[in-house]
């Protein structure tokens, strides 16, 4: 049996109001296209739900009251003058799903509405990929003004507000694989209570290992105290392998938007700004969109429709000009290439262009993993310099993880598209033959084994290819974003490792064993440094360099290495 089981009893005539509004996750949910004002007298005995696990009984409590929700009527129009009167009977307490990739396709007209019922809207739990920028766009206004006291994330990225308002114990924070979010998301809205994934698998995730609320600093240890921590997950062993259970994700109020839509409530998107909005839509009781053109039914062709109009009960008009959260062009007639910006400055300092140096050999000798035709995604960041080092009869499709595969350089200034974005919220382009798609599908191909290589950067990989990251305990906080789904599969997609050899302090990132929480454990096959390769023996553990850096010896290496490695018996050179 597993170490953590869940019991769930059913007890009648619970009394309201015994738990806090945040806790609303459960297995069973009224269906969110039943009107809220055909609840019959049958339904007023209400269930209490239980969760035993290794370390504590968790109370979860339906509520399932006419009064306590928004009221779905089907016989009026679905189109809202504006956000202000579609959010006007959103409750305090509230689970709000916002869709969107970093500031790509957020409602930030609907948000912009919810900010404004200011003390009348608070206790918001936000489920989201990421939480909006530092400055505005997203759930940003929201988590500033404290009506969110709580988000289910994969990714904080630069919102260093955030962090911090986590780090200070102001603010709680779930944080869950990118892949398993949209997962949890769409198995809600399926009906699906549960289902098991090998993301997470000998990470923090499988045993419950993040904080997702922190106290004040203990002046004797300088670390801060937990008040909330993490929620271990049930596994299970399928043919020899390893998965963790994800539970389903449900929501009050579903907030997207969309390019197109009709006063019926089909959507039509644009590119990536479908990532999560076609499966929160249908995970929400209340789903309001915020449409970029409102248009009379029939004028969408059943062919373009992303989203039916059954998941969808408000329509307003898009009133907040979309924002761009990183904007990144190239040179007219030019391929794949790092920032212009960043060329430009390459010049001004020689710590700069010795960094530039061993970042281009690093992606170039990644470029030699990726062969003709093969489907490849690459990490943020030095991972995505790697196409512009291909050979021009080297093609390979790269897929993105917010829901692209052939994606493109950088534009042009004038092909920018706000709603064509990378991994890293990045302004990209698409080659001729692309799709896009939401980001349960992507991460299906992910998990599935469909990509054949994925590029990733490292704070800390081991002799045995554990792969570690994504965080810092107590100073950096970022999350996992799809990282740790990447690296699930690691039989059918190659892992490659691109870093520098040492950290900014000199200390190696190649070790025996990673003192960081892991990504993924046994996952790594090949090492990339600005000083070596290494290949690993992910089956019996141990790494063998295969290729130095030039004027780069062995010995140079151990040095630099706090790993055990062996050598191969024909050492090959890098590029420079």
């Amino acid at each position: 049996m597993a170490a953590s089981r869940t019991l769930l009893l059913c007890v009648k005539d619970a009394k309201s109001g015994v738990l806090s509004n945040t806790n609303k996750f459960v297995a069973l949910r009224k269906s969110p296209l039943q009107s809220t004002s055909r609840i019959t007298s049958s339904r007023r005995h209400e269930a209490r739900w239980f969760s035993c696990s290794r370390t504590r009984w968790t109370e979860r409590l339906e509520q399932e009251d006419s009064k306590s929700q928004p009221v779905i009527d089907r016989q009026r129009s679905k189109v809202f003058h504006d956000a202000d009167e579609a959010v006007a009977d959103v409750k305090s307490g509230s689970v709000i799903f916002s869709a969107g990739f970093g500031l790509c396709g957020t409602a930030e007209t609907i948000i912009t509405a919810l900010h404004k019922r200011g003390d009348s809207l608070t206790d918001l739990t936000a489920v989201s990929n990421n939480a909006g920028a530092s400055g505005a766009g997203g759930l940003s206004p929201l988590t500033r003004s404290g009506q969110v006291t709580r988000c289910i994330l994969s990714y904080l990225g630069n919102n260093k507000t955030l962090e911090q308002k986590y780090l200070s114990g102001n603010i709680a924070i779930e944080l869950c694989p990118q892949g398993s979010l949209a997962e949890r998301i769409r198995a809600g809205g399926a009906g699906i209570p549960a289902f098991y994934t090998p993301t997470g698998v000998s990470t923090f995730i499988q045993t419950g290992g993040i904080p997702t609320r922190l106290g004040p600093i203990d002046p004797k240890t300088k670390k801060s105290a937990v008040l909330e921590s993490g929620t271990p997950r049930e596994t299970r062993i399928f043919s020899g392998k390893t998965y963790v259970m994800e539970t389903a994700l449900t929501g009050d109020v579903a907030i997207l938007r969309a390019w197109k839509v009709d006063e019926a409530g089909n959507c039509q998107f644009r590119y990536t700004t479908k990532a999560f909005g076609t499966i929160m839509a249908k995970a929400a009781r209340l789903t309001i969109v915020e449409a970029e053109n409102i248009v009379p039914v029939g004028s969408i062709d059943a062919n373009d429709v992303h989203l039916p109009g059954i998941y969808v009960d408000r329509v307003v008009p898009a009133t907040v000009e979309k924002k761009l959260e990183l904007k990144k062009t190239r040179p007219t007639n030019s391929g794949f290439e790092s920032d212009s910006s960043a060329t430009s400055n390459s010049t001004t300092s020689s710590t700069k262009s010795e960094a530039l140096v061993r970042r281009d050999r690093i992606a170039r000798r990644a470029a030699k993993e990726l062969k003709h035709g093969m489907y490849v995604n690459l990490g943020v960041g030095m991972p995505t310099l790697a196409p512009s080092f291909l050979p021009t009869d080297v093609k390979v499709w790269i897929q993105s993880e917010n829901g692209i595969l052939g994606m493109g350089p950088y534009p042009t200034e004038d092909e920018v598209d706000p709603d064509i974005v990378n991994a890293g919220k990045e302004t990209v382009t698409l080659v001729p033959g692309a799709s896009t798609f939401d980001s349960a599908e992507s991460f299906g191909m992910i998990r599935g084994g469909h990509v054949d290589v994925s590029i990733l950067g490292a704070l800390q990989v081991s002799a045995a290819g554990d792969l570690a990251n994504y965080m810092i305990p107590g100073k950096v906080f970022k999350g996992m974003g799809g990282a740790m789904d990447l690296v699930s599969n690691p039989n059918q997609t190659k892992i490659v490792v691109t870093t520098d050899h040492v950290d900014k302090y000199g200390k190696s990132k190649i070790v025996e064993k990673c003192s960081l929480p892991l990504t993924g454990a046994n996952v790594v096959s090949t090492i990339i440094t600005d000083l070596c390769v290494f290949e690993v023996d992910r089956v019996n553990g141990g790494l063998t360099l295969t290729e130095l850096a030039p004027s780069v010896t062995v010995e140079d290496i151990r040095g630099k290495t706090d790993a055990n490695f062996a050598v191969a018996e024909s050492l090959g050179q890098m590029d420079e």
